[in-house]
């Protein structure tokens, strides 16, 4: 009984797993070795798109493709702006919510260039987050994540 339960069980997770996948089919394969080999052909069946999964994960080339940027995947670039972004924040939070509250500054600058913002949208957006200071930083306790991500929201 106890072996038919969790027949019963593997085999309702496997069937949810491929109706998942079927249903998911133009967009699971990903970057790697398989979508070098195969590329868009592998993406009109389920067997292409297993075929390209499978190549993707040998050898971590699939893991190696996004940290360079090759194998047909794109560098993270956003990431890692937002990383350096979110450490700049981080060690200038007094001198960046004085260059706010002021409209500009080096501080506000540095933080512009490291948003990816234009030079001449600069002064619109400081004037633009400089009226939303308060929603900005929101209370004193405020921390740098939700500084960066108050700001975005308000940029967009």
């Amino acid at each position: 009984m106890k072996k038919l339960l969790i027949g019963v069980l593997v085999t309702g997770v496997l069937s949810s797993g491929v109706a998942y996948a079927a249903s998911q089919a133009q967009s699971n394969t990903g970057c790697g070795l398989g979508a070098v080999l195969i590329g868009e052909k592998g993406n009109d069946s389920l067997l292409g798109q297993l075929a390209m999964t499978l190549l993707n994960g040998t050898s971590a080339n699939q893991t190696f493709g996004i940290t360079s940027g090759t194998s047909e995947c794109k560098a993270p670039a956003k990431i890692v702006k937002n990383e350096r972004l979110n450490e700049f924040v981080v060690a200038n939070i007094d001198n960046l919510s004085k260059d706010i509250a002021m409209g500009n500054g080096e501080s506000l600058d540095t933080m512009a260039e490291l948003m990816g913002i234009s030079i001449d949208k600069r002064a619109e957006v400081y004037s633009k987050i400089q009226a939303n200071f308060a929603n900005i930083f929101t209370s004193a306790s405020v921390e740098a994540p939700q500084v960066v991500d108050n700001i975005a929201a308000i940029i967009q």
